[in-house]
């Protein structure tokens, strides 16, 4: 469920981060046969709140409006915030005891940014994958060993617990959990509103400062503008590359470092969004969805889906078209443990494997883990 979303704040608050939720979340657009949320700016602790850019905030809600959430919202703090409540006092303890009564009563907790530390005082990361802004990860790892840092990723969804990355990975974040409880066609239409992507691939990892080596066209999106017109059409690597006039290898490196992953989960990751987009708006089977997505055929869509979406096709619909559900004679289920034989997969080029190593802390410690866009 999620209809009701509180959002909170504490001194030294980042004042873009809360607008991306109140953005979200607090906007009324009914007109548009979107759903209305009951929203609330709470502060965290005795206000008036003082951003970081130096006004004030005054919100009529205090930690008592978060008993009614489905959704809390942990907001940002700024930088000279996070020293201070790790050097001089803690965060507030009435709100790490809302923060945890909130994941034992059923409702779900969402950090922006560096509001992950609050999270984390709270006890709420131990034991679980997270994120935050990447100039944050170490800290976050050596506060809370725990948890396991992943500062690529732009959120890690660890239901009931998600956290996001920097900034406006928080919108992200926020669209998400839209698409996970309300359907493409909601999340599709806040963030068409927003005039914002309603999903990004690729992770932080392409916004950390690295040298870039010298590339010999200005952008790749003429590339994926095409992709993204012949979703159903099966392409290699080095098709598109020929597209983009570069040899295969450039190509890739070329793609990796403007989307943070590899052409192939890119391109998976756009298919699923127009099966699921098909699932919710159409009546089409399962098979005339997997070819018009660029599947291939049934067995690898749902082998995909699954992957992607942790459920089937037919359970995808059911939640969000029931209707049309209702009318199937269960050509849409999982045929059993979702296992895929050797050979059905469909456009899968041995250079769209490519893997990219981003680091990962547990504990204090760094290693290596595969390029992810999000992390279920």
């Amino acid at each position: 469920m999620l209809r009701n979303v509180a959002v909170v704040v504490l001194n030294g608050f980042a004042a873009f981060e809360l607008g991306v939720v109140c953005e979200v979340f607090g906007v009324d657009r009914t007109d548009d046969g979107l759903p209305a949320y009951d929203f609330a700016v709470v502060a965290g602790e005795p206000g008036p709140m003082r951003s970081s850019a130096g006004f004030t905030l005054q919100t009529a809600f205090g930690l008592d409006r978060l008993a009614e959430a489905d959704l809390v919202v942990m907001s940002a703090v700024s930088d000279e915030c996070l020293v201070e409540r790790s050097e001089i006092a803690p965060f507030p303890q009435p709100l790490l005891d809302a923060l945890r009564t909130t994941v034992a009563r059923g409702g779900r907790v969402l950090s922006v940014c560096s509001g992950a530390f609050v999270l984390g005082a709270a006890g709420l990361l131990d034991g679980r994958q997270c994120t935050t802004h990447w100039r944050h990860a170490r800290e976050l790892a050596r506060r809370h060993p725990a948890a396991t840092v992943n500062p690529a990723v732009l959120y890690v969804d660890e239901d009931p617990v998600i956290t996001s990355a920097g900034s406006a990975a928080g919108i992200d974040a926020c669209l998400h959990l839209v698409r996970k409880e309300q359907g493409t066609r909601v999340a599709n239409g806040i963030a068409r509103r927003m005039v914002v992507p309603p999903h990004r691939d690729g992770g932080q990892a392409q916004y950390v400062d690295r040298p870039l080596a010298p590339v010999s066209c200005d952008t790749l999106a003429e590339v994926f503008g095409w992709m993204e017109r012949h979703l159903g059409q099966q392409v290699t690597v080095s098709q598109l590359a020929a597209r983009a006039r570069m040899s295969p290898r450039t190509f890739a490196r070329r793609f990796v470092q403007e989307t943070g992953t590899t052409p192939q989960r890119w391109l998976t990751g756009q298919r699923i969004l127009l099966a699921q987009e098909l699932l919710e708006e159409t009546d089409e089977t399962v098979d005339l969805i997997a070819e018009r997505a660029g599947f291939g055929n049934a067995t690898a869509f749902r082998h995909h889906f699954r992957a992607w979406r942790d459920t089937t096709p037919h359970a995808y619909r059911r939640a969000f078209r029931p209707q049309a559900a209702s009318l199937e004679d269960g050509s849409l289920e999982d045929g059993g443990d979702g296992r895929v034989a050797a050979g059905q997969l469909q456009g899968v080029d041995g250079q769209f494997g490519e893997r990219v190593p981003v680091p990962v802390a547990s504990g204090g410690e760094w290693f290596p883990a595969d390029d992810l866009a999000v992390s279920h």
